[in-house]
């Protein structure tokens, strides 16, 4: 079965910090759950507030194995392409 084009990441758009990080956790579980090996964090370049926070919280998730910006195709500078740990 096919899935749904958007299914590996999720928008941040219009978040605060504090709502993109919960929702981030329950995409993360998702992911994982799904079996995905990678997810896409797409939180835009605004002040850099909401990149830096994410960044922090995944330095130290469990399910995470690495990240890093996302490459040009997957956002550049406004997203951040997250690894999991199979």
């Amino acid at each position: 079965m096919k899935k749904p084009a958007g299914y590996d990441r999720i928008d941040l758009h219009g978040h605060t910090v504090d709502e993109a990080i919960i929702k981030v956790e329950a995409f993360l579980y998702q992911a994982y759950q799904a079996r995905l090996n990678r997810v896409f964090i797409i939180h835009g370049k605004g002040t850099g507030v909401l990149k830096t926070e994410i960044a922090r919280f995944l330095s130290t998730h469990r399910l995470v194995r690495s990240f890093y910006t996302a490459d040009k195709f997957n956002g550049g500078q406004g997203a951040t392409q997250a690894n999991l740990v199979c």
